[in-house]
């Protein structure tokens, strides 16, 4: 199947769109990357997904006029992708939308709101949909994330040593494969704070510090660094999970009024010297010997390098190395998901969500010509391994 795949992750800055030809034989699910697509948000759009998130409160109206205009933004998207990466070719699109709230109590999630209405998508271009993938396995007691964790056990298992597939995003989250059974976790803030500092300190010019240079310049403040470390989310055992309902703007601001603003670089390395370290204490924890990142916070050097400098022996590199770009890992991923769903197999490892069985993601709207996408697995077949095959 080739299939095109969307998600706007805890960044909300724009629609990652990543186009795969997927395929099944014997244990064996063989992914072959086409590109990518990075389709920003216009200003009104982003600024109407800002007043969604928490803290912020927002009526039925204006979560039905989002829900509208995102579901008509990745309609848009998912139309592009298909004409251009797909050649016009493709068989399903499957759409995760946008998070706007994933309600946990403690240890146990108990809901989950992705906007972005796919009845858009599927009529803008004509194919069926796959979507709201994350809320089954949080009916079955899971979190409904790091919701990417089959793909990083399928792609690392058998690598000899035990590895950590690191997502930063908005919130960073790990997928430890090497243990028996594998586990996953969001570990806290990646780019959630950072981003929010920047938008502080400028005023909403910026909105994030541009490769860590910002950050790079500054000195740690260790007293802001201990205060927010102590924060009790760190303590909980996996499987857990988190996001912006946590870890805001206004999260940052109580902490600043409490224990002191550091000057702006300063603010921004300590806030990447907080993600370097408790992601280098999540990967100490269980031994890994590589950490294989993706994410947008690839690109900030200075999380990167901290993480190699608190990770002594441990190498440290991207996902890049098995040829799927770092940007697009988790539109890459959403594929993965969207083939397993039409060929009813489940989609999630439950020892990493902490579900109490595997479920089969997700909804299923059918093309312009009222019908659901034909299996093409094999009838019982179940992945242990994905292959990424280069070239489109």
């Amino acid at each position: 199947m080739r299939i095109a795949a969307m998600i706007s992750g805890t960044s909300h800055d724009a629609i990652d769109v990543a186009v795969a030809d997927l395929a099944a034989r014997d244990g064996e699910l063989t992914l072959r990357p086409l590109g990518s697509l990075g389709v920003p948000f216009d200003d009104e759009l982003r600024a109407g997904i800002v007043a969604a998130l928490p803290p912020s409160t927002v009526g039925a109206e204006a979560l039905c006029r989002l829900d509208t205009r995102l579901g008509q933004a990745f309609a848009a998207a998912a139309e592009r992708a298909v004409a251009t990466v797909g050649e016009g070719r493709v068989d399903l699109v499957v759409s995760h939308g946008q998070t706007i709230f994933h309600w946990v109590d403690g240890p146990q999630a108990l809901g989950t709101l992705q906007l972005g209405q796919p009845a858009w998508i599927a009529e803008r271009t004509g194919l069926p949909v796959v979507a709201d993938l994350r809320s089954r396995d949080i009916a079955a007691g899971g979190h409904g994330a790091p919701l990417v964790s089959l793909f990083d056990v399928l792609l690392l298992r058998g690598s000899g040593t035990p590895a950590a597939a690191l997502n930063l995003g908005g919130i960073a989250n790990v997928t430890i494969v090497g243990p028996d059974p594998p586990t996953a976790f969001d570990v806290g803030p990646a780019n959630a704070l950072l981003d929010a500092a920047v938008v502080r300190l400028t005023d909403g010019r910026d909105t994030y510090d541009e490769a860590g240079r910002r950050a790079a310049r500054g000195t740690v403040d260790e007293r802001l660094l201990a205060a927010l470390l102590a924060d009790p989310y760190y303590a909980l055992e996996p499987p857990k999970s988190t996001g912006k309902e946590h870890f805001h703007a206004d999260y940052l601001q109580a902490a600043l009024a409490e224990n002191g603003e550091p000057a702006g670089d300063d603010l921004l390395a300590t806030l990447a010297e907080l993600t370097a370290r408790t992601v280098a204490a999540a990967c100490r924890a269980y031994g890994v010997a590589r950490v294989v990142a993706s994410g947008g916070g690839v690109a900030n050097a200075t999380v990167m390098g901290r993480l190699s400098a608190l990770l002594p022996g441990v190498e440290v590199g991207t996902i890049e190395r098995w040829g799927v770009d770092p940007v697009a890992k988790e539109a890459y991923a959403f594929a993965v998901l969207g083939f397993l769903t039409v060929n009813a197999v489940p989609g999630v490892v439950a020892s990493c969500t902490g579900a109490h069985r595997a479920s089969v993601l997700g909804a299923v709207l059918p093309g312009a010509d009222g019908r659901l996408p034909a299996r093409s697995a094999p009838e019982g077949w179940q992945p242990e391994r994905l292959l990424v095959r280069a070239g489109g």
